[in-house]
């Protein structure tokens, strides 16, 4: 039966978070994270944006931890100063 493959535990938001929207390719916590980063850059007149401050604002929409959103930024594309 159809409604056993999942026994009851279809969550909508895990679907939304693991695959990525047809539109650009990205999830849910990485236009989160795209989206605070823009804000914050903006704030700070198009300055860097010290990955702490970004966490903490990241934080305020989706719990994740420091090195998940060091893992998001590498896959964004996101580079640090070098």
């Amino acid at each position: 039966m159809a409604s056993d493959d999942h026994n009851g535990d279809y969550d909508p938001d895990l679907v939304m978070e693991t695959i990525p929207d047809v539109r650009d390719g990205l999830t849910r916590t990485e236009r989160i994270i795209l989206h605070v980063l823009n804000q914050a850059q903006q704030e700070r007149n198009g300055r860097n944006v010290p990955t702490v401050m970004l966490y903490g604002r990241v934080l305020e929409y989706v719990n994740l931890s420091e090195a998940e959103l060091h893992v998001y930024l590498d896959r964004l594309g996101v580079k640090g100063k070098v």
